[in-house]
């Protein structure tokens, strides 16, 4: 039996400018592509229609076409990590492992024990940095420390990124040429991939955003990013960054060139990653401990309202409504939904984060977390707890022809719209009385 090397595919479902899958091709061993359909994921999601699965297996299907065309083949299992290693162990003759790094919790505690299980073959497990352009080591105050504010974060990363740079391109944004070694890929026929049937999930209706981005909308993303109507406003790649089906680095050069805002986006992600991987504690706790003492309501009923759009405050709900039918919720209307089950409902922020989670095509732990966060005034760079937004104002000022509202609350304006389920004037004051107690401000 041939030693050969294998690459895992995990967030970066791309065979072009892959940086993991770069080094492991340019071994000269040949190389097996995998990916694992992890049951310690798969098996907590509500939905059977999940989209995000539906939108996996389509990739991994598109992948595997292409491999196939180049005499090789993706080997995708379906199962526990550590079951699926034990029997590849068996199955081939491995030399080294490569893949790219992941910094939830989760993942670097699955990262840990399989590297373990390796080693003790002496088989080495050599990790890359792919899906954020600076790791959260790469990004430090003079005194090494993590930063927790956003903007002097943001300064250090781009003057981290000028000083890189070279013929106007910065070394951290150079692509990685993988397609110079794909003759590299491990020959063998086609290998059957498991049905989603077979994994117990079944075809999502919800369409998924292209990869392919008109330049006009980067470019005009500062003016239009905040109108929810506006169909083009935003770039909709959320789930394309999420799952890797596009380079980072790419991305990132280009909106270099057409638009800053666009950029510093790109750097809240990598702010919010950094976040995640110094601070693990944020997932399930506030990152200001004294926020825990801020006595929530948690109606149910309430939130069942808020989950299906029927709360009587007509953004709020056509954000919801967008987020149950599409999976997507447009950005600006996130923080007045966020915001109006914190603060108007008094609702824990984890059960958004939650609801979010399960309906999101975009998910991700950083950046969701970091949001609601953000939200409910308990995070790093958080809005104040003083800060509520009012959600007839927000629709006022940045839905003023009532177009997104009237099109995912059609009754909106007739006597079939439910009766708003809070007074805004009493539920801010509410909110005050709340967190200033909780906070000894009272």
């Amino acid at each position: 039996m041939d030693t050969i090397n294998i690459f895992w595919f995990r967030r970066d479902l791309r065979l072009e400018d892959n940086a993991g899958l770069y080094h492991a091709l340019k071994q000269g061993q040949a190389v097996l592509p995998i990916f694992i359909f992890d049951r310690e994921i798969l098996d907590k999601l509500k939905d059977k229609d999940d989209a995000r699965v539906s939108f996996l297996h389509q990739t991994l299907a598109n992948i595997q076409s292409k491999l196939n065309e180049l005499g090789s083949s993706l080997q995708i299992s379906y199962g526990k990590p550590v079951e699926v290693w034990k029997e590849l162990l068996q199955q081939y003759k491995i030399g080294q492992v490569f893949t790219n790094r992941d910094y939830e919790p989760y993942a670097k505690e699955r990262d840990a024990q399989i590297k373990d299980l390796l080693e003790k073959k002496n088989i080495s497990f050599h990790t890359y940095k792919d899906h954020v352009i600076f790791e959260s080591t790469e990004v430090l105050k003079k005194d090494g420390t993590p930063y927790t504010v956003f903007t002097p974060y943001s300064k250090k990363w781009l003057a981290k990124l000028d000083t890189q740079q070279k013929e106007k391109i910065s070394y951290f944004l150079y692509s990685y040429p993988t397609e110079k070694y794909f003759s590299n890929f491990y020959k063998t026929d086609p290998i059957a991939m498991p049905s989603l049937a077979q994994m117990g999930f079944e075809p999502s209706p919800i369409k998924i955003p292209s990869t392919v981005v008109a330049q006009k909308v980067i470019k005009d993303y500062t003016e239009n990013r905040n109108f929810p109507a506006i169909p083009n406003g935003t770039s909709r790649l959320g789930i394309h960054f999420r799952f890797g089906t596009i380079s980072i680095r790419a991305k990132a050069q280009k909106s270099r060139k057409l638009n800053k805002t666009y950029l510093n986006e790109l750097i809240w992600r990598d702010f919010y990653s950094m976040i995640l991987d110094q601070f693990p504690h944020v997932v399930g706790n506030c990152f200001r401990d004294k926020y825990e003492a801020v006595v929530w309501r948690n109606d149910a009923k309430e939130f069942e309202a808020w989950c299906l759009g029927q709360t009587g405050y007509p953004m709020v709900d056509a954000g919801m409504r967008e987020l149950n039918a599409t999976g997507f919720m447009h950005n600006r209307v996130r923080m007045v939904v966020a915001s109006f089950l914190v603060k108007h409902l008094l609702i824990d922020w984890r059960w958004g984060e939650a609801y979010f989670a399960r309906k999101l095509l975009d998910f991700d732990l950083a950046s969701n977390n970091g949001g609601w966060q953000w939200a409910a005034g308990c995070g790093t760079d958080a809005a104040p707890y003083f800060r509520i937004f009012n959600p007839t104002s927000q629709m006022e000022k940045f839905d003023k022809e009532k177009k997104y509202v009237k099109k995912w609350v059609p009754e909106y304006g007739t006597g079939q719209y439910v009766q708003p389920i809070v007074d805004h004037k009493k539920a801010r004051q509410r909110c005050l009385d709340t967190y200033k107690k909780a906070l000894g401000k009272a």
